[in-house]
């Protein structure tokens, strides 16, 4: 079997949502959730909320481009934990209802990334992935955890990679 573009989005994106989705706890659980929804790493950077939604935004529009199914529409309008958890949840609802062969035949697919202002850029399918979906994604759940941290969220590199369980023994074969 074949490592394919559904393998290196799917799993990754819901698994990233999930985390973030689970920061969110623990971040209710120590700090004041109003100075949170605040909360940035400089005065010109995105706040919070913006950092999930905007992480909600790359992983449903790169399922969306990739498989051609529209996504779904999301009001960046999340003012509560318990808003931000819901995103999250619809985001990796939508993810899961597309079919997985769609989106591991899309390697080859033209993806066309239209900006704003009309500029834009034009991809194959697994470029698409590995030069802007990916790092775009990350960029925005990096910058949620580093804010929480920065907030004294005691969030460590295992709530990062929560989605891998704690290790076990491993044989020695």
């Amino acid at each position: 079997m074949s490592f394919t573009i559904y393998d290196a989005t799917v799993p990754v994106f819901v698994n990233g949502l999930t985390a973030m989705r689970a920061w969110l706890d623990k971040a209710a659980a120590e700090k004041s959730e109003s100075d949170l929804m605040q909360a940035r790493l400089a005065p010109d950077m995105n706040p919070l909320p913006a950092q999930f939604q905007l992480a909600s935004d790359s992983a449903k529009n790169a399922i969306g481009r990739l498989s051609g199914v529209d996504a779904p529409s999301m009001a960046d309008t999340e003012a509560s934990f318990a808003e931000l958890r819901d995103r999250c949840d619809r985001t990796i609802a939508f993810i899961q209802s597309v079919d997985p062969a769609i989106i591991a035949a899309s390697a080859d697919r033209d993806v066309i990334l239209k900006l704003p202002n009309g500029t834009g850029w034009r991809f194959t399918g697994s470029d698409y992935v590995t030069r802007f979906a990916l790092p775009n994604f990350f960029f925005h759940v990096t910058s949620a955890y580093a804010i929480l941290r920065a907030a004294g969220v005691s969030l460590g590199k295992p709530d990062f990679l929560q989605h891998l369980g704690p290790p076990g023994p491993l044989d020695e074969a």
